[in-house]
């Protein structure tokens, strides 16, 4: 359990270093600078713009993912029950919202053909960060059901 309780705590870390990195590179044209985009630039420009959806991107990509892993890390140390983990792995699930619209985001604009789009390695580690979350969830969940079988 504590190299689960490492993981978990890794990406307490991991997690805020993926909300300023760039996910993308964007750009109007080739011969124009490209404007890195990252989530924390992104919540920012839209709260100037619509609030409401500046907020709802904020409990996708920031609210969501920390409290499952805040959750997470209280029932490998014993500070909560396994029902706070089935709880918490629904709440991260809505982050994959976030990979799913930023990759429909650059999937439309390249289709599009105005301006350019390139991936940038905050992307990779936003995603990372994702899918480390489900599987030390679901690692946590079994090792719980495991030691509840042996005693």
């Amino acid at each position: 359990m504590r190299w689960l309780i490492a993981g978990s705590l890794a990406l307490l870390v991991l997690y805020p270093v993926a909300w300023v990195a760039p996910l993308l590179r964007a750009g109007l044209l080739p011969i124009f600078g490209m404007d890195k985009i990252s989530i924390w630039s992104g919540i920012v420009s839209l709260w100037e713009t619509d609030i409401f959806l500046a907020l709802v991107v904020a409990f996708f990509a920031l609210i969501a993912p920390y409290a499952k892993i805040l959750a997470m890390a209280a029932v490998q140390i014993g500070r909560a029950g396994p029902r706070t983990l089935r709880i918490a792995e629904w709440s991260g699930r809505l982050a994959m919202a976030d990979i799913f619209l930023i990759s429909l985001y650059i999937a439309l604009s390249k289709g599009i053909g105005v301006g350019r789009v390139e991936t940038a390695w905050g992307l990779y580690l936003f995603t990372a960060c994702i899918f480390s979350s489900l599987l030390l969830s679901w690692m946590t969940e079994h090792r719980i059901a495991a030691t509840a079988r042996a005693n």
